[in-house]
C-alpha cells in the first residue's frame, strides 16, 4: 500500500512523528508527503532525506496558502523547488479552493499561482497533484487546457460524478482518501471510477477512519478495504493495483 498524499510534516506530528513513522513502514511500502507551503517544502524535503526510499516529496503550494502569502514567499517557493526537483517525486499540492476563498481577486490569484505550478510540471515532466474545492470542473479545465502530456492526480477528490468521469476519460487519476470509510458519497464515486484510475491516501492529519484518532498513513488500509468492499474484489487485488498504479504515476 501507498498513502501517495499526507502531511506527517505537519506540526500536529511533532510529539510523535517517529512513531507515526514507524507505523507506516510497518505497513506500506511508501508514503508522498506534499508540501502546502514554503515551510512544508523544506520539511517535507527533510522527511525524504530521514527516511530514504519510504519518504517521498511532492513540493507545491496549498491554493488557500496561496491567497495569504506574500508573493515573494511563492516566488521563493519555486525557486527552491527550481533547486531540489531532483528530489520531489511530484509538484502539488497546487490547484483551486472555492469553499475557503470567496472573492474574485483571491481565487484569479489562486489560477494564476496555480498556472505556475502546471508549468513547473510540465517543465519537468512531472506529475501534478492536484487540490480542487469546490472548483473541480475549473481545475480539470485549466488543467487540461495547461498540462502537456504528465499525469494528474485528483487529490482526495468530492466532486460530482460528471467531473469525475470526465477526469478519467483524460486517463487522469483519482485518489481517494480515508473519507470513503464513512462517506456513502464517496463510496458512489468509487463506485463509477475504474480501479485502474484510482490511486489511495490519508491526507494526513485529517479525515480520520477512527473517531477521535488523528489521522495517519497507516490508516490508509481502510481506504484499501473499504475500496475492495464497494467494488467486491479482494483487499489484495485492490492494494496491489493501487500501489502499481502509484508507482507508475510516481516512479517510485
Amino acid at each position: 500500500m501507498i498513502d501517495v498524499h499526507c502531511h506527517v510534516d505537519f506540526k500536529d506530528f511533532n510529539k510523535n512523528r517517529e512513531e507515526v513513522m514507524a507505523r507506516a513502514k510497518k505497513k506500506l511500502s511508501a508514503i508522498v508527503d506534499s508540501g502546502a507551503t514554503l515551510g512544508g517544502n523544506r520539511r517535507a524535503l527533510k522527511l525524504v532525506g530521514d527516511y530514504k526510499g519510504f519518504a517521498h516529496a511532492a513540493l507545491g503550494f496549498h491554493p488557500v496558502n496561496a491567497t495569504k502569502a506574500d508573493l515573494d514567499i511563492i516566488e521563493k517557493a519555486v525557486k527552491e523547488i527550481h533547486e531540489n526537483i531532483d528530489k520531489a517525486v511530484a509538484i502539488g499540492e497546487t490547484g483551486l479552493d472555492f469553499h475557503e476563498v470567496k472573492d474574485t481577486e483571491s481565487r484569479n490569484r489562486q489560477i494564476k499561482v496555480f498556472k505556475t505550478f502546471i508549468d513547473l510540471a510540465n517543465e519537468y515532466e512531472m506529475p501534478i497533484i492536484l487540490h480542487a474545492r469546490d472548483a473541480e470542473l475549473k481545475a480539470f479545465e485549466i488543467i487540461k487546457k495547461y498540462s502537456k502530456d504528465i499525469d494528474i492526480i485528483f487529490h482526495c477528490y468530492g466532486g460530482d460524478i460528471e467531473t469525475a468521469h470526465k477526469i478519467v476519460d483524460e486517463s487522469y487519476y483519482i485518489s481517494f482518501s480515508t473519507i470513503i470509510a464513512y462517506s456513502d458519497y464517496h463510496e458512489e464515486l468509487v463506485e463509477e471510477i475504474p480501479i485502474q484510475n484510482i490511486l489511495t491516501e490519508t491526507d494526513s492529519p485529517y479525515l480520520s477512519p477512527f473517531k477521535g484518532q488523528k489521522n495517519e498513513p497507516s490508516f490508509v488500509e481502510e481506504a484499501v478495504k473499504k475500496i475492495a468492499d464497494v467494488k467486491s474484489l479482494p483487499v489484495f487485488k485492490v492494494d496491489q493495483k493501487t500501489e502499481r498504479n502509484a508507482r507508475k504515476v510516481f516512479d517510485i
